[in-house]
């Protein structure tokens, strides 16, 4: 940690230069001493990245920050707000601290907060923030969280762990068992030290794979920002062996999309050809798997039991999309582009055997306008282009 990055006159040029070209800025050299203009153009980028996602750490004064990649690896603010609500009690250690975000959320709830990081430099530049940010209640360790948590004789209300995604031989990962630290090995002693564990994980983890994995899931937070999928949260308590509930959130920017079921729960859903409104479920949901769950709760037709598309004649509130449906056709490209004014439409696949790309290459439909195009499959197996405009869902669950 270089401390002199933190004098006023240097801090000064980082803020002065967030909107320059990093790129030009480089080649002009550092204009201090005793710091390299690599480390002055990281302050910019990693700065740059925190303002939409870490608003608490970019308008706070004298923050430091690490690598890049530290910044794109953590949890946003949103996510972290949203998990710290999850688990409860007084005492907590994040067994792989991060640049810290997680723990300094988790710290408006629990008295004592333990940050673990086995990066040396990283763990230093939290603390410095910590100081920034007057989170007095989080204290760091620099080394293993594993080891930390055996030669502690202290327990923990709850255990926190973001495992890492990538293993030096099979690069990006998808099973937990070849993650960082190995969850499922080290569960049980786990277990010894706390009734609670929260454990994130990435978005592209299997979750049918990763409950068999583990013991005593007691429920699932699948948790979306922008209708992207962010993180799975598994919430894991000792001996517990009921139902797994899975909660689905997807957090916009005026409201929040919720939807919950349990996991085990044998559903069917109704079929319908397209009535006056399409209802697309959001990335969480989708994510979830629990495509029945979402026709049998909330009274509403399937198109298909793989097209995960849904239909009603009345508009009612949904976790999702709602399109005014104009017109339905089977699928015929020539009928297609003299039904398209401008030959402008936004297209969706679901459970179609042609990708966006090969339709667009074979239609010369271009992207944008106000059209909403979605091809997919019926319940009788016929291909069709469902015509739409979008409907303002006003109402969120």
């Amino acid at each position: 940690m270089n401390l002199t990055i933190l004098h006023k006159e240097v801090q000064q040029f980082i803020n002065y230069n967030l909107k320059s070209n990093v790129t030009k800025l480089i080649l002009k050299g550092s204009p201090f001493d005793n710091i390299s203009i690599q480390e002055l153009a990281n302050q910019i980028v990693a700065k740059q990245k925190s303002e939409h996602k870490l608003s608490s750490w970019f308008t706070c004064k004298n923050i430091y920050y690490p690598p890049k990649i530290s910044i794109e690896q953590t949890s946003s603010e949103i996510t972290a707000n949203y998990k710290s609500k999850l688990v409860k009690g007084n005492s907590i250690i994040d067994i792989t601290g991060g640049f810290g975000v997680d723990c300094f959320y988790f710290s408006k709830y629990f008295k004592e907060v333990t940050h673990c990081e086995i990066n040396e430099d990283l763990s230093t530049i939290v603390k410095h923030n910590y100081q920034q940010l007057k989170a007095k209640n989080i204290s760091t360790f620099a080394g293993d969280g594993l080891e930390y948590i055996r030669e502690s004789k202290e327990n923990f209300d709850c255990i926190y762990i973001d495992p890492s995604r990538r293993n030096d031989i099979k690069g990006k990962v998808f099973l937990l068992d070849d993650c960082l630290p190995n969850v499922p090995e080290n569960i049980d002693f786990l277990f010894s030290k706390t009734n609670q564990i929260l454990i994130k994980n990435s978005p592209i983890l299997d979750i049918t794979n990763t409950i068999n994995e583990l013991k005593f899931v007691k429920e699932i937070n699948i948790v979306a920002a922008q209708n992207e999928v962010k993180e799975l949260l598994f919430l894991l308590e000792k001996d517990y062996i009921g139902s797994i509930k899975v909660k689905t959130v997807n957090i916009a920017k005026n409201h929040i999309q919720s939807f919950s079921f349990d996991y085990r729960e044998e559903v069917t859903s109704v079929y319908s050809e397209p009535l006056i409104y399409l209802y697309e479920p959001n990335a969480a949901i989708l994510k979830s798997g629990g495509f029945h769950q979402v026709s049998k709760q909330l009274n509403i037709f399937k198109l298909h039991q793989h097209s995960h598309l849904y239909t009603l004649d009345d508009l009612t509130d949904f976790p999702g999309r709602i399109f005014k449906i104009e017109n339905v056709i089977s699928y015929n490209k020539k009928k297609l582009k003299n039904l398209l004014q401008d030959n402008k439409a936004n297209i969706t696949i679901r459970n179609f055997p042609k990708t966006v790309n090969q339709i667009r290459k074979e239609t010369k439909i271009k992207d944008g306008g106000d059209s909403y195009l979605f091809f997919t499959t019926l319940k009788s197996e016929s291909f069709i282009v469902i015509f739409c405009k979008k409907q303002v869902n006003n109402v969120s669950r």
